[in-house]
């Protein structure tokens, strides 16, 4: 598992968000606070702990287990993916494919410079 680091920075009155950029795809850069608003919505938090714990094989089920539709988990994961909290790998079920979620991180730190 890994460590996300988030850095927050405080420039003329407001706050900027910005992971330091690299080759690495471990880094991701970020439009603004208020993708860390969504992020850490209480919603994306119990999808985590649901992926962390119960380790459900698609999103669908993920939905299930939320009791939440599949488009509002869908898009939601794909954001968590976006930040890279965590892994949609592609499976294939007979003519089928799904998307199954695996947690990347396991740990988030943030950093405020003021």
């Amino acid at each position: 598992m890994a460590t996300r680091e988030i850095t927050i920075k405080g420039s003329k009155g407001t706050f900027s968000l910005f992971k330091k950029s690299s080759k690495s795809k471990e880094d991701y850069d970020f439009s603004g606070i208020a993708v860390l608003r969504q992020v850490l919505g209480n919603e994306k938090a119990r999808m985590l702990n649901v992926i962390k714990s119960d380790k459900p094989d698609s999103i669908y089920s993920l939905a299930k287990k939320l009791n939440r539709n599949f488009k509002s988990v869908y898009e939601d994961s794909k954001l968590l993916q976006k930040v890279g909290f965590i892994e949609l790998i592609e499976e294939k079920v007979k003519n089928r494919r799904r998307l199954v979620p695996k947690i990347v991180s396991d740990t988030i730190t943030i950093h405020i410079k003021i």
